[in-house]
């Protein structure tokens, strides 16, 4: 049985207000897919989306046949989304790597643009996670009135508010807030690696790096030589055969 989305309240009031945010440099650039002038345009749209849901995305991780239906108009950018988040390598990266709490946490940081407010909402969403599965999960955060009141049909999600006008320093990216993988396998694969550097190493600029012939490239080598003096023989005279010394005759 599936079981309705608990209710669950903003950790504080201020996400109850709407913001009121002057544009600037360092705002976020939204990408309309109802403001593409140029094909260009729509290949910008289409790598913010794939910066949005993965990150980054190599060749073997795109979806051809989405973005071919993004173009042609036959889907809107909610539904490139949705095919993204239902994708293979968002399944293998995201959804079997992660608990469904922290994968909640990732999907509305990507999808609704912000951090889950409290413990209660990740509990709220896991719930539809284990009782409609992953694709019943993802219709229900796109379905949201919070989605679509603020990216709609047309517009790629993206962190909202990170910039405030009353903060010095903006929040830090979702990308780098909350890896990719949870720290149960980010144990088994390996990383972070740490490496020590025992040698020191120094910059040495182009002009002063020495070239070929210069004779301090030959240093090391001259000082690897264990040159030592031959002993000088110590010979006593009683030891000399007057036989084997040379006289005239």
């Amino acid at each position: 049985m599936n079981l309705p989305l608990l209710k669950y309240a903003p950790s504080s009031q201020n996400t109850r207000v709407a913001g009121y945010e002057v544009g600037g440099d360092e705002q976020p650039k939204i990408y309309d897919a109802e403001n593409l002038y140029s094909p260009s345009d729509m290949d910008n749209l289409i790598e913010a989306a794939y910066r949005q849901i993965f990150f980054h995305a190599f060749k073997s991780d795109r979806e051809t046949i989405l973005e071919s239906q993004l173009r042609n108009r036959q889907i809107t950018v909610r539904d490139f989304i949705r095919g993204l988040l239902l994708s293979e390598t968002f399944k293998n990266s995201f959804y079997e790597k992660n608990s469904n709490y922290r994968f909640v946490e990732h999907c509305v940081q990507k999808v609704l643009g912000r951090d889950v407010y409290s413990e209660k909402e990740k509990i709220a969403w896991s719930i539809v996670v284990a009782t409609k599965g992953l694709r019943g999960f993802i219709d229900q955060l796109l379905d949201s009135d919070e989605y679509l009141e603020n990216f709609g049909y047309d517009i790629v999600p993206y962190q909202r508010r990170r910039y405030l006008p009353s903060r010095e320093q903006g929040e830090m990216p979702f990308n780098i807030k909350s890896p990719r993988y949870d720290a149960y396998y980010r144990g088994i694969l390996g990383f972070p690696q740490i490496i020590w550097q025992n040698q020191v190493r120094r910059f040495i600029p182009q002009e002063k790096q020495a070239k070929a012939g210069d004779p301090s490239l030959y240093l090391n080598m001259a000082r690897s030589i264990n040159a030592q003096a031959s002993p000088t023989p110590r010979v006593s005279a009683q030891n000399i055969s007057l036989d084997k010394v040379p006289y005239r005759k």
